[in-house]
């Protein structure tokens, strides 16, 4: 049994949440947020960020279900964001001469030119995303009836939930076989330590964050694994309804109107799963928790103090940031000190 806290009156429980970034971990708390990047020489760089929802302005996007779908865009915008800062902070001390394209951009178009790929690159990997687990379930299905000569009637979404999250764990299988990727998950376990043992009440050190659990029950992976399920349930009860389930050009409409719906259902369970532990929330957060296996991997403990130093930067409120600082400017001048043996080759 995890040793994450579950206790609904616990203060700590849903104060911070965070994700992992190129070398780092970004935590936010609040409109707080922290992204802190480990270099090359293990000193760790902290670039501190404010991100205020539109859910303040406009009291009315903060009704269940709603909030959901605004939280998941959001998000989405942050995520964004922040990989481009751990980028930019790893790379920082990279300095290279612009070519003249990125010239041309930046005075053109005022964007430098890896802003303008990313931005593309993002766009491409939605409708590609929204091509595998919608598109491309139906055409299989399609084609299944059309060599039966069958139709799976109200079944169609269960057998498309099932090669959704076939296509899903693959996926996720197949990129974690990659050396860089497989390091960002163990960032992502490092995140989830840190705030697990943040929630427990004990002292955030790399020591104590080890004992935790790295899966977590608001984690993203369990986040899009309970909107597989709603979906199927949802779309079962929809293909109930004659013409419904009729043909393709009226299935795809239905299945993206209704994805905004399942975004705002899915995070209102997310939410009261992080904060209850019982037979029902570990029912359904089982199937995520079992693929957070893949997803987190057990971090050293280098990794750990990166994802604990984000956190206690994103509350400032709770953490002596004064503190903080002269603890990563101690390690920063502990690493540019020269070695004994470097001295003699000086010296040579």
């Amino acid at each position: 049994m995890s040793k994450n806290c579950s206790c609904p009156d616990n203060p700590r429980l849903g104060k911070v949440g965070g994700q992992a970034v190129m070398e780092g971990v970004m935590m936010k708390s609040g409109d707080k947020y922290s992204v802190a990047v480990l270099q090359e020489d293990k000193s760790i760089t902290v670039v501190d960020g404010v991100h205020s929802s539109i859910r303040k302005k406009h009291k009315i996007l903060g009704i269940p279900v709603l909030r959901g779908i605004v939280n998941f865009i959001e998000t989405m915008i942050l995520s964004y964001k922040t990989l481009s800062v751990s980028a930019d902070a790893f790379m920082g001390d990279i300095e290279e001469e612009e070519t003249k394209l990125e010239k041309w951009m930046k005075e053109h178009l005022g964007a430098k030119l890896m802003d303008i790929v990313m931005t593309i690159a993002m766009v491409l990997g939605l409708v590609l995303g929204l091509g595998l687990f919608i598109w491309l379930p139906d055409l299989v299905l399609d084609f299944i009836e059309w060599i039966g000569k069958f139709s799976f009637g109200v079944l169609r979404a269960l057998f498309s939930g099932v090669i959704k999250i076939g296509i899903f764990v693959l996926y996720i299988f197949l990129v974690s076989r990659m050396s860089y990727i497989r390091r960002t998950f163990e960032f992502h376990g490092a995140e989830h330590k840190s705030i697990a043992c943040f929630e427990a009440g004990e002292e955030l050190t790399p020591e104590n964050a080890r004992k935790y659990s790295r899966f977590h029950p608001r984690c993203g992976t369990s986040f899009i694994f309970v909107m597989m399920l709603l979906g199927i349930l949802v779309f079962t009860l929809v293909f109930m309804i004659p013409g419904a389930n009729s043909t393709w050009y009226i299935r795809l409409p239905l299945r993206v109107l209704l994805l905004p719906f399942i975004v705002g259902v899915g995070y209102e369970y997310i939410m009261f799963a992080g904060k209850h532990d019982n037979a029902f929330t570990r029912l359904f957060s089982a199937p995520g928790l079992w693929m957070q296996r893949l997803t987190t991997h057990e971090p050293d403990d280098e990794q750990l103090k990166v994802a604990i130093t984000a956190l206690k930067c994103a509350m400032p409120e709770t953490f002596d940031r004064a503190e903080i600082d002269a603890e990563l400017e101690a390690l920063k001048s502990k690493k540019e000190e020269p070695t004994e043996e470097n001295t003699e080759d000086d010296q040579k």
